[in-house]
């Protein structure tokens, strides 16, 4: 496999232990300049650990969690230390509080880039390759990983900044074109964003995830029956295994049909998923057939409030309340427009058109609400 291919199409569970490989290979002290305060603690530790400083490298990773709470890998780290140390109870419960932060990250839909769906902070990988670059200034590699861990963290800016050095280097690289338009699309470029990625779907023009940035693109420069035929063409090339992706598809298209026997297959095997859940209501209302969920789950989660609004539980006002940001807000008032289209098109109108006006385009439901709108004649 080329070097592109290793940072663009392995497994979660390989390129992370390919990325752990890479840094127990990196024997010298980690620099970089530290964007926050969190981050220049935990790279502290990280040094105090090379340098066989496992007790205090232990309580400065200590401090890094306190510092920040969603900094999965101070837990994991501290507890790798004090596993080593013999404070094995300890460690444990630091083991157990990364995996629940784990399993709270949500990232890009399964319809997305390779790279958008991991989650979380890459603090350490960016040390790493930071690191691998000071001395090796001639490789796409390193470039490209350093790229999507910037990616990762919602900073497409420095993201963009490597991919430029990686197309330099290696110029035309379809994989690393649809990488900057990635991050071109994140900074709202939309026109840029589209160009590149006709480049790259130029390269590869039955590529999945090529196409669905591009419809995004596409989507957001109002070229709606443009970015139709992108999601189409993305849909039919997800294999059957892929439910879960080719259902976001069809949501984004508003093809309800489509989209529930989708949502049946990806519910059989993610039971527990709650966005899965919510949206077979969705297409079971849509489609005339109206359901019930099974159970009110516990709202202390998201997208959990939007089930108990399908099942009568919260009123408008309670689930806006509990929307407590941007993308909550637009799934939040998706919902609420698809249970007033049968008895109150205006309002659902109103809905969607909020939705339109401020919810990021790579959202389904800014996607879903253009084509509600249209169906409106809006």
């Amino acid at each position: 496999m080329s070097e592109i291919g290793i940072v663009t199409s392995l497994p979660d569970r390989i390129a992370d232990a390919w990325r752990k490989g890479l840094d127990l290979l990196i024997g010298r002290r980690l620099t970089i300049s530290p964007r926050t305060r969190e981050e220049e603690i935990f790279l502290r530790a990280r040094n105090l650990a090379r340098a066989g400083e496992l007790q205090e490298a232990a309580t400065t990773f200590g401090d890094a969690a306190t510092a920040a709470p969603d900094l999965i890998a101070a837990f994991e780290n501290q507890g790798e230390l004090l596993d080593i140390l013999g404070e094995t109870e300890k460690a444990r419960s630091l083991y157990e509080a990364g995996r629940i932060l784990r399993q709270r990250l949500r990232g890009a839909t399964p319809d997305r880039s390779f790279v958008l769906r991991r989650a979380g902070r890459s603090t350490a990988e960016i040390a790493a390759y930071t690191t691998v670059l000071q001395s090796v200034k001639q490789r796409v590699l390193p470039f490209i990983a350093r790229g999507n861990a910037f990616l990762v963290e919602g900073r497409p800016e420095p993201a963009l900044v490597d991919y430029e050095a990686a197309l330099k280097l290696k110029p035309g690289l379809s994989d690393v074109l649809a990488l900057k338009a990635e991050a071109l699309l994140m900074m709202g470029r939309f026109e840029q964003a589209a160009t590149t990625f006709d480049s790259a779907c130029a390269v590869q023009p039955r590529n999945a995830d090529f196409l669905s940035g591009r419809a995004i693109a596409r989507l957001a420069l109002r070229r709606l029956g443009d970015a139709d035929a992108d999601w189409r063409v993305q849909f039919e090339l997800l294999p059957a295994e892929r439910a879960s992706a080719r259902a976001c598809v069809a949501l984004r298209l508003a093809d309800y049909g489509k989209a529930l026997p989708e949502l049946e297959h990806a519910l059989a095997k993610e039971p527990c998923d709650p966005y899965w859940r919510l949206y077979r209501l969705t297409a079971l209302g849509r489609l005339g057939r109206p359901a019930m969920p099974d159970a009110k789950p516990s709202l202390d989660s998201w997208p959990n409030p939007l089930l108990w609004l399908h099942a009568k539980g919260l009123s408008t006002e309670e689930v806006l309340a509990r929307a407590d940001n941007g993308e909550r807000r637009a799934e939040a008032l998706f919902q609420l427009g698809v249970l007033a289209l049968p008895h109150d098109p205006a309002e659902a109108r109103r809905r969607f058109t909020a939705i339109v006006d401020d919810a990021p385009p790579s959202m389904i439901e800014h996607a879903a609400a253009r084509h509600e709108l249209a169906g409106l004649g809006s």
